[in-house]
Order: C-alpha cells, then sequence, then structure tokens
C-alpha cells in the first residue's frame, strides 16, 4: 500500500509511522520538517505546508494513494482543502478527531462509538465535531472514503499528563502542594502511543472501516488522584494534592479552564469492543506506570528539558493560597 501521512511526527503518529513502515507500507510524510521527532527509516519525505494549497499541491505531484491520514486537521476549512485535493487520489481518507466530541459530560459509561458528539464547553471539541460532520456529508453525498478515527489522552515519553507538564513535577520534588482539579475521583484514560498504533496501522486500507467511527484507547482507568500519585512514584518522591474545583480554576485562568471543563473535568472511560473487531489481536499492553518511568526516564535524560513556567508556579501558588483560606 502506498500511504500518505500529512504530519506523521507527531506525539500519536511518531509511533504509528515506524510501525506502518514495519507492516510493509509504502509510506510517505508530507509535512514541513520542522518536528524534534526524527523521520522514521524508510519513510519518504515530501516537503510541503498543509496550510497552503499550492504548496501541498507541488509536494503531491500526480500521485494518488490507498490512504491518506491528517494527523493535523482541526477546522472546516482544513477538511475543504483535503476534500479538493484528494477528491478522487485516494482510496481512504483518515481524519484523526478526538474522544473530547463525545458528549461532555456524557450521560452513561463507558462511552462508544454511538455516544453522542457534543461538547459545549469547548472551541477544540466542537471544530472536531464540525469536521466530522463535514466528512459524513462528503461520504454521503459522493462516497467520500472517510474514517473517523477518535484518540483520546495519547502519550509519548515527552508528555506529562497534566497541565503545566514539568513544573508540576518540580513543585512535587520541591515538597510544595500541587492541584488538582475537582476531587481527583473522576477516571481518566492514558493512551500510549505505541498501543495506539498497534491498533492504528490495521485499519489503514481496511475496506471495513470506510463510512465509520472508532476511537482507539486503553482499557485502563485511573483516576486523576492516582495519576498524580504515579507520576509522583516514578520522579521519587510524593504528590502532595490540593483540589480545586474546575469551576473555580476556570474563573481564574480560563485558558486552563476551557480543557478542564470541555474534558479531563468529566470520568470519561471507553468501550473498545468496536476497534478490536478491526485488530482483533490487539490490546492496549502498556500502563501508565510503565508509561511514567518513561516520561520521567526521559525528562532526565536531559536537564534542559525540565523547563519550570514561573507562570504557571505562581498561578498554583495562587490557587492553593485560596483554597487554605476558604
Amino acid at each position: 500500500m502506498r500511504v500518505l501521512f500529512i504530519g506523521g511526527t507527531g506525539i500519536i503518529s511518531s509511533a504509528c509511522s515506524p510501525l506502518a513502515i514495519e507492516s510493509g507500507i509504502d509510506l510517505y510524510l508530507l509535512n514541513r520538517g520542522q518536528s524534534h521527532r526524527g523521520v522514521p527509516v524508510g519513510a519518504k519525505v515530501l516537503h510541503g505546508d498543509i496550510r497552503d494549497r499550492a504548496s501541498v499541491e507541488s509536494a503531491i505531484g500526480d500521485m494518488k494513494f490507498d490512504a491518506v491520514v491528517n494527523w493535523i486537521a482541526f477546522t472546516t476549512d482544513h477538511i475543504q482543502q483535503d476534500l479538493d485535493v484528494f477528491r478522487g487520489r485516494t482510496g481512504q481518507y483518515v481524519f484523526i478527531s478526538s474522544a473530547s466530541a463525545y458528549q461532555t459530560p456524557p450521560s452513561s459509561l463507558p462511552v462508544t462509538e454511538s455516544t453522542v458528539l457534543d461538547n459545549p464547553y469547548w472551541q477544540y471539541s466542537r471544530n472536531k465535531i464540525a469536521c466530522e460532520e463535514m466528512l459524513v456529508r462528503a461520504y454521503r453525498d459522493e462516497k467520500f472514503p472517510t474514517t473517523i478515527v477518535r484518540p483520546s489522552h495519547t502519550y509519548d515519553r515527552t508528555l506529562l499528563p497534566f497541565d503545566h507538564g514539568w513544573t508540576v513535577v518540580d513543585r512535587m520534588r520541591r515538597g510544595k502542594p500541587v492541584v488538582v482539579h475537582g476531587d481527583g475521583t473522576s477516571l481518566w484514560v492514558l493512551t500510549h502511543h505505541r498501543d495506539f498504533a498497534a491498533a492504528f496501522v490495521p485499519m489503514l486500507g481496511n475496506p471495513h472501516t470506510i463510512g465509520d467511527a472508532f476511537h482507539i484507547t486503553s482499557d485502563e482507568w485511573l483516576s486523576w488522584n492516582q495519576i498524580y500519585d504515579q507520576v509522583a512514584e516514578a520522579a521519587g518522591t510524593k504528590a502532595e494534592m490540593v483540589h480545586i474545583s474546575s469551576d473555580t480554576i476556570n474563573a481564574v485562568d480560563p485558558g486552563w479552564g476551557a480543557g478542564l471543563l470541555g474534558d479531563k473535568a468529566n470520568s470519561m472511560v471507553f468501550d473498545n469492543t468496536k476497534i478490536k473487531r478491526i485488530a482483533p489481536n490487539w490490546s492496549a499492553n502498556i500502563p501508565f506506570r510503565r508509561g511514567a518511568e518513561e516520561i520521567l526516564a526521559w525528562f532526565e535524560e536531559d536537564p534542559s528539558r525540565q523547563k519550570v513556567n514561573a507562570q504557571q508556579d505562581a498561578l498554583e501558588d495562587q490557587l492553593i493560597e485560596w483554597a487554605q483560606r476558604q
């Protein structure tokens, strides 16, 4: 198969690219060559800017593909360009959406692919929903060969699972309390990117995925208290947690609050039965405890990665001071 990844060196796709090549796929990456993650051996790079149609058309020339995957489409403008460029030139178009598009908060758990898409809290998610709706119309009207994939909080070794990143680990190691949204008991799913890739690659070129939507997540459900504790354990320290409502965090910092109210504040766990019919031998095998060890090892390899954001550090102090006065 000849497959084009638009992107291909991001957090999720950096595991999918090498596995696709190992699986015998003739893989092309369309990107600007600016990622700090390297291009896997065997991938062919087409240098182009996906936000510039002329650049895309120049890069791909008259090539056709068995599948095109857009890892970095976020708005309907991005989808419209892809429809215009790849109509008649691909046997499958895979849109990477988001599990945050599901009903928030969900009326029932676990979430399945039939759960309604409705997120009134987060513009990012509403944009993804609009993209999905455009692609569904294109499939119905012209049989544009759409496959929709919804990841949920997928990470690699460079990504800590909470807002403020290394600043939080630094606070833990200095014995300072850290802010945890809500009471820390809402359930969450963290998916290692290699686990995601093992389910994703079998979807490429699979006719049973056309005109359908799938999520790919771990089956491990953790509370946010457990997530903070496991990161602290990997960092060789303890987490002193101060619980503050997501509404309060949103009032102080709407940027942080939007992602909480629109995503992380709610318990979100998933039924992966559907993707397991496409990849019947697949299961997510990497628990977050092991993933946390990989993350901390990556940060420890190079002290320059251990960046503390003074503004975020002060914000956590401000919120904790407010909580202690209540």
